[in-house]
């Protein structure tokens, strides 16, 4: 027992020597980050509020891409508990998103106006980040796309996560899977198009919800759909008001039409039957 001991020691210290040079700051990139905030204003102040806020929402994007990527794959191997267990870090990220709009709200429309002009035609609405997790969660539009023409690599990316099975599209196969529903539904599909409601899948739904001793694992799989959408849902609602606090109805940076596109978009919906079903049980 005392040789493994050792042994293990040594393979400690080992690493300490050869990491000794990196401190906490270096592991972490501290200086790229903590200078990652460039002034194009005069007023610091504002503008290094808006820039570290949007900074930290596209860290935590890139915590709920990769998760929703690990999401799909247990779902593809029908793998409910891992999906159900790797929501939690989704939720949780999601709820820092949200959280993320009380600080924005310190800021006045005098302070926006003071920096607006320094942000040119840069737009929330050209976050791959974001756009990549729409298309997951089954927001597909191709021209949503086609602003990231500009750069192959990344339009590649994006455009494979429009063609690909949406989160909904795989736990659609996986019922077809379990039997609950006919191969057809998912058959000859475009998953570059939007989902349309099936009838079909409604019944699926119902027959889970209703008889969920039956089908436990698949009902607090759609609870836990309506729970990601349920957050996200707030997280549009935080936005369309952060917005509009800030520049009421004028259009947005980069063309976009500002609170009315926001607030259109509070009527979409990624698991329609899931919401239908609540007033047919």
């Amino acid at each position: 027992m005392s040789n493994l001991i050792e042994g293990s020691l040594d393979k400690e210290n080992i690493n300490y020597k050869l990491n000794k040079k990196s401190s906490y700051g270096d592991y972490l990139c501290l200086d790229q980050i903590l200078n990652a905030q460039k002034y194009r204003s005069e007023h610091h102040n504002t503008e290094h509020l808006f820039i570290t806020i949007h900074q930290i929402s596209e860290l935590w994007l890139s915590i709920i891409l990769m998760s929703l990527k690990e999401s799909l794959a247990s779902i593809k191997s029908d793998d409910i508990g891992s999906f159900l267990i790797g929501s939690k870090r989704i939720f949780k990220s999601q709820d820092q998103l949200i959280a993320i709009w009380d600080v924005l709200s310190t800021m006045t429309p005098n302070d926006y106006l003071s920096i607006r002009d320094a942000l040119g035609e840069a737009s929330g609405f050209q976050s791959y980040q974001y756009r990549m997790v729409e298309f997951i969660l089954g927001n597909k539009n191709k021209r949503l796309s086609d602003v990231f023409a500009y750069d192959p690599i990344l339009h590649k990316n994006v455009l494979e996560t429009l063609k690909s099975p949406s989160l909904y599209d795989e736990v659609i196969m996986l019922l077809t899977r379990r039997g609950i529903l006919s191969s057809s539904i998912t058959e000859s599909r475009d998953w570059s198009t939007p989902y349309t409601s099936s009838k079909e899948v409604t019944m699926a739904w119902l027959e889970v919800y209703k008889t969920q001793e039956k089908w436990s694992d698949l009902y607090l799989l759609g609870e836990t759909l309506i729970d990601l959408e349920y957050r996200f849902q707030k997280w549009r609602f935080c936005h369309f008001k952060s917005v509009e606090r800030l520049i009421g109805h004028k259009s947005g940076t980069g063309g976009t039409r500002g609170v009315s596109y926001l607030k259109k978009a509070l009527d979409l919906t990624f698991f329609p039957e899931l919401y239908h079903i609540r007033t047919l049980l």
